[in-house]
């Protein structure tokens, strides 16, 4: 019975006090007023200080020089135009044929530049290579014949003129458009007649060296200083009006080897050269003379011309200088070419009466 009472006490609910007027009229403290409430701090929504264009106030300080630490992008691109740079700087822009050094580029093809696209690889420089490089080529014969009135000499066969096996025939070289447009050839003509022009237009073809390379800068000095008197005993043998130096490095060698010097800048032109340099002098000994040829008692040598290089790498004269030098010589070719046909109608004249 005891404990049952205890339960009942226990169970019992007191009712809650109810808020009463005094309590209603201390609530209004807590009630908000626009007119005399304290205006409240609001927090700066978080954002990246990278997409902020003020700077943040609690970054952290800046380096000692004054500069803001570079991004990872940054870096890449700044990275980026540096190589670009450097394979700009050493492109190859060589008259000769020769290139610049290296850059980096060369080794890692893949590198992209600021822009995305890929740098350039730059051309490996070309130095002295011995003949047994290229002794899987076959040499280039020369276009000779009795009475020429020019005889060209060039440099030396490229690869592809000696695969093909016809003079000038890079697709970059300028000789056959050259031979055309200056008047020398009255008609056009391609690489692949050149062994016709002795018997047609009394033009002939040879080189200072008889081997073939890439380009001139594969070549030595001694090599070409040695072509010098092979090239003398031909004119001396064919006996050709004139001859022209195709390129300045063959005439530069020819004095060279005459003069025991280099030729200074001052002396070097383009175009005829002084009675005084031409080639061939002397009388023809035995075993060098050829059927047809006029030996003349007192021959005083071929007259030289040097023209400029037709090589597509020669870029140290503008097309139009190129086309005055040759057009030099194809007025002479044009004139001489017409004296001896009056000549030979003449001959023909008196024959027939």
């Amino acid at each position: 019975m005891g404990s049952s009472g205890e339960n009942e006490e226990a169970n019992i609910e007191v009712p809650l006090p109810t808020s009463s007027f005094k309590g209603r009229l201390d609530m209004d403290i807590f009630r908000f007023r626009p007119d005399t409430s304290t205006p409240v701090t609001q927090t700066t929504p978080r954002r990246s200080t990278r997409l902020s264009s003020t700077p943040n106030r609690t970054a952290s300080p800046r380096k000692p020089n004054g500069d803001n630490p570079a991004t990872p992008s940054r870096t890449r691109k700044r990275k980026a135009a540096a190589v670009a740079e450097e394979v700009e700087a050493n492109a190859p822009v060589l008259p000769d044929g020769s290139t610049g050094a290296a850059s980096p580029s060369a080794s890692s093809p893949h590198i992209l530049t600021p822009r995305g696209t890929k740098a350039k690889r730059s051309r490996q420089k070309s130095t002295y290579q011995p003949p047994s490089v290229y002794s899987h080529l076959p040499y280039l014969p020369d276009a000779m014949a009795p009475n020429l009135l020019v005889l060209f000499c060039g440099l030396n066969p490229g690869v592809r003129t000696a695969q093909t096996g016809h003079a000038y025939n890079h697709p970059s070289n300028l000789f056959w458009k050259l031979m055309y447009s200056s008047g020398v050839l009255p008609i056009r003509c391609s690489a692949e007649e050149d062994r016709t022009l002795p018997e047609r237009f009394q033009l002939g073809l040879t080189n200072i060296v008889s081997r073939p390379s890439r380009n001139g800068a594969e070549l030595s000095k001694a090599e070409m200083d040695e072509g010098v008197s092979v090239l003398e005993e031909k004119i001396r043998r064919w006996r050709p009006e004139v001859v022209c130096m195709v390129g300045k490095s063959i005439w530069e060698s020819v004095w060279r080897v005459r003069h025991g010097r280099p030729i200074a800048k001052n002396e070097f032109k383009y175009g005829w050269q002084d009675e005084s340099e031409n080639m061939g002098r002397g009388e023809a000994v035995e075993g060098e003379m050829q059927d047809g040829v006029e030996y003349v008692e007192g021959w005083n040598g071929a007259r030289v011309f040097a023209s400029s290089s037709t090589s597509g790498l020669a870029a140290t004269l503008r097309p139009e200088e190129k086309e005055r030098i040759w057009r030099e010589l194809g007025s002479w070719v044009e004139t001489r070419r017409a004296e001896k046909e009056t000549k030979a109608q003449a001959r023909g004249d008196d024959t027939s009466l």
